[in-house]
């Protein structure tokens, strides 16, 4: 771990197009432009000394930390305090709308809040992730950092005209800029790194700072009061949501499963994977997410997202099907998996992976996570158009001779194809959500064949996904393994809560992968997925554990459970991926799947709780 933070020691700022993580030290240590999945900017994340940071500090080595958001905003505020002291970082990334753009800020003041502190600045960019060089110009109004393929980062500093002019404060340490400055108690300045400026170096006065903040705080107060939620862990779920809307790609709708690339899932181990795409089954998610808060037009944006792909290659032959199970921001799916072998990985953690070859994986459920989340969207009254129903019914033609087969599941396995229980139930979901739609509406539908096939998966995951020795719905036929993504079978309608044998798989599930509260999705060792190493327990399991206990009238085990969850949220209420045993955070940060799981299992528990 020597040089790197935890992962958990990080907070996130974005402007719905990117976004970048700062550090509890102040160091912005990852940043791609101008989205989400383009190539770093800053990605010391990924490698301590070719990454590339933005690192604001005290010169005072010994010194205390602290870090916060400003309430219901994504402006984040690291504070640095000494006996001499305290002074604060405050970072945010302006927002940029709904339409593409290449220019991005990233807005950093310094500030000195008490006594007087000394601060430290360095600005080290390595562009498209260190495999460029670049040419680092400075001018008395500021610096350009422009790189061989024309990429440029702009830096403007924040100060007034009787400053010391930034000429005789910046000093060039080879393609690398360090300034000092000693501010006093109410004093503040600061930098602007913009990425596709319309013009060289400029001087913000602080004024033009100040409007600024107020707009992106204002932005985000204005957002999160759509929310209608008033139950428990109200600030919990205002910050998932805010989170939420932080990895949102705004001109199309899309949202990202995570802003970075590679964190691991083991540390040292090789389950490095880019999660800055947009997975069908996250889509899905966070309509009924958002829609259970209050968010409509970012439902709406998602609905309208999924609908398109459903869409653009319905009824598509062949056995990868209609559907990818991930796509880029804009819908395209050239998603093609690379290893930057220059980079040595978080704490050593190789390969870092750019680019996801399980996009062109078969996995069966997304048709009915897309089927639920548009029959959902339909009941709040998003309508789903005569071509929009045409495509759905081809696609499940597709499905119709295509759910018996051999896939590679939910988690994305690399040890083959398995007739994976969770898929057949999902396909059982696409049938009948299919179903109600076309009754609910009139609509023209081969209703006969699709009852058949949907009563054909209910028996065959009756008959093959049961096992009497394990007492509980297993991972794949054929094997005594359990898999928490079963935990959904009582969430979509496939088992009563109530059922016996839904009770006897809960239990099972917490005998074999509950440890302490938290759940593991599988066991690698009893189900071997064609990867080196373990893993830890799955935050996304915990909360589904969470709903399904809740759904179940568990409702105390499930308000320990998740009350024992919420203290391994980090300081800021963020969680990646994963929780290994010391109680650390693993996996890409943060991660849209586990925040979309705790707001559904609090609404959930909440409502449980109310009728309890």
């Amino acid at each position: 771990m020597d040089g790197y933070p935890l992962i958990e020691n990080h907070g996130l700022i974005g402007d719905l197009q990117t976004a970048a993580l700062v550090t509890t030290e102040g160091v912005v240590d990852w940043f791609c432009s101008p989205r989400f999945d383009s190539p770093s900017v800053f990605g010391a994340l990924l490698d301590k000394e070719k990454g590339g940071h933005c690192t604001v500090r005290p010169t005072h080595r010994t010194h205390a930390t602290k870090q916060l958001y400003l309430p219901d905003t994504a402006v984040l505020v690291t504070r640095f305090m000494t006996d001499a002291g305290a002074g604060e970082v405050v970072d945010f990334m302006p927002v940029t709308g709904t339409t593409v753009t290449s220019r991005h800020r990233l807005v950093r003041l310094i500030r000195c809040v008490r006594g007087s502190m000394s601060f430290e600045v360095e600005i080290a960019p390595r562009f498209d992730y260190g495999r460029r060089k670049h040419d680092l110009r400075i001018t008395r109004n500021g610096a350009v950092f422009a790189a061989e393929d024309g990429t440029e980062l702009t830096v403007h500093p924040i100060r007034e005209p009787e400053d010391q002019k930034l000429l005789d404060v910046l000093t060039d340490q080879g393609a690398d800029l360090n300034l000092s400055l000693t501010l006093h108690a109410g004093e503040q300045r600061g930098l602007i790194l913009e990425m596709g400026s319309e013009g060289g170096p400029a001087e913000i006065r602080l004024d033009a700072y100040q409007r600024l903040f107020e707009e992106t705080a204002a932005f985000w107060r204005s957002w999160l009061a759509q929310s209608r939620y008033t139950g428990r862990w109200r600030e919990m779920v205002e910050r998932s949501a805010i989170t939420l809307k932080l990895m949102t790609f705004a001109p199309s709708g899309a949202l990202v499963a995570a802003p970075t690339t590679a964190l691991p899932e083991q540390l040292g181990g090789e389950r490095n994977w880019d999660y800055r795409f947009t997975w069908i089954r996250d889509a899905s998610f966070s309509v009924y997410a958002l829609l259970g808060l209050g968010f409509t037009d970012e439902a709406r944006a998602f609905n309208s997202w999924l609908s398109d792909r459903v869409e653009e290659r319905a009824g598509r032959s062949g056995d990868t099907g209609p559907l990818n199970i991930m796509y880029a921001v804009d819908g395209s799916s050239d998603l093609d998996e690379q290893k930057l072998e220059h980079w040595e990985g978080y704490a050593g953690s190789r390969p870092v992976r750019i680019g996801n070859g399980a996009a062109t994986q078969l996995q069966l459920d997304i048709y009915g996570e897309a089927l639920d989340s548009m029959y959902f969207a339909h009941q709040h009254g998003f309508q789903v158009g005569s071509e929009g129903w045409t495509s759905m019914r081809k696609n499940l033609d597709w499905l119709v001779d295509h759910w018996d087969m051999s896939e590679e599941g939910i988690w994305e396995t690399r040890g083959g194809a398995q007739d994976f229980t969770y898929g057949r139930v999902m396909s059982w979901v696409a049938f009948d959500r299919a179903l109600r739609l076309a009754q609910s509406k009139g609509w023209p539908s081969a209703t006969g064949r699709w009852q058949t096939e949907r009563d054909a998966v209910y028996e065959q995951v009756m008959a093959k996904g049961w096992s009497e020795k394990s007492e509980a719905f297993v991972q794949h036929y054929g094997s005594d393994v359990l898999d928490s993504s079963l935990l959904r079978m009582a969430t979509v309608g496939f088992l009563s809560p109530e059922d016996p044998i839904w009770a006897s798989t809960l239990d099972a599930i917490e005998r074999e992968l509950v440890s302490d509260s938290l759940v593991y999705r599988y066991n690698p060792e009893a189900s071997p997925d064609g990867l080196r190493g373990s893993e830890g327990t799955f935050s996304l399991c915990t909360f589904m554990y969470v709903d399904a206990l809740a759904r179940a009238g568990r409702t105390e085990k499930a308000r320990l459970v998740f009350e024992k969850m919420m203290g391994y949220a980090n300081h800021l209420g963020l969680f990646s991926e994963e929780i290994d045993p010391t109680g650390r955070q693993l996996g890409n940060f943060p991660q849209a799947f586990t925040h979309l799981a705790l707001i559904d299992a609090t609404l959930t528990l909440d409502k449980a709780l109310d009728t309890r």
